[in-house]
């Protein structure tokens, strides 16, 4: 399956959602980098760009930084690509672990490399939805509850189509 099936049953249909548990972990693995890889794209060309203004909290930092120079930007990029890495795949397995307590409350018959995988696609909205309230400083109280609630509803919708359990 292709990438760009992936992201538009992703967005809208979730009995392929269900479907997708099959899929080999290396594709939903690709699948999440691309998220990552887009995430730190944004957030490093916002830096590039002076939007965030990340060495005024310490006049010692802002100091530190202009000694470094051109250090600046590999670090910041190193960085940034490590914590989006650690945001997204955290996300995918605390709501994979939702999904799990989820499944069992429907009777499902769950397991959780499989919800893991779903977690997975299904965070394709959050993801966007996330991205977009970053750009909007005043949404960060609450973006967090609201893409929360988007990824749970995905994977809850994905959950109805996953086998019952035996009684």
């Amino acid at each position: 399956m292709k990438f760009h099936q992936l992201f538009l049953a992703s967005l809208h249909e979730p009995k392929k959602l269900a479907a997708f548990r099959l899929l080999p972990i290396g594709r939903v693995i690709k699948y999440a980098f691309f998220f990552v890889l887009l995430m730190t794209v944004i957030s490093f060309s916002r830096f590039l760009f002076g939007e965030t203004e990340l060495f005024v909290a310490s006049p010692e930092l802002a100091e530190y930084s202009e000694t470094m120079g051109g250090l600046i930007y590999p670090m910041a990029l190193t960085f940034q690509f490590v914590i989006a890495t650690f945001y997204v795949f955290v996300r995918i397995s605390l709501f994979a672990a939702i999904g799990l307590l989820i499944g069992k409350v429907i009777k499902r018959r769950v397991e959780y490399r499989f919800l893991w995988r779903t977690a997975a696609i299904s965070i394709t909205i959050p993801l966007l939805v996330t991205i977009v309230f970053d750009f909007f400083p005043a949404t960060e109280t609450f973006s967090i509850w609201v893409t929360s609630i988007i990824h749970i509803t995905y994977i809850s919708f994905a959950l109805k189509y996953y086998p019952k359990a035996p009684r």
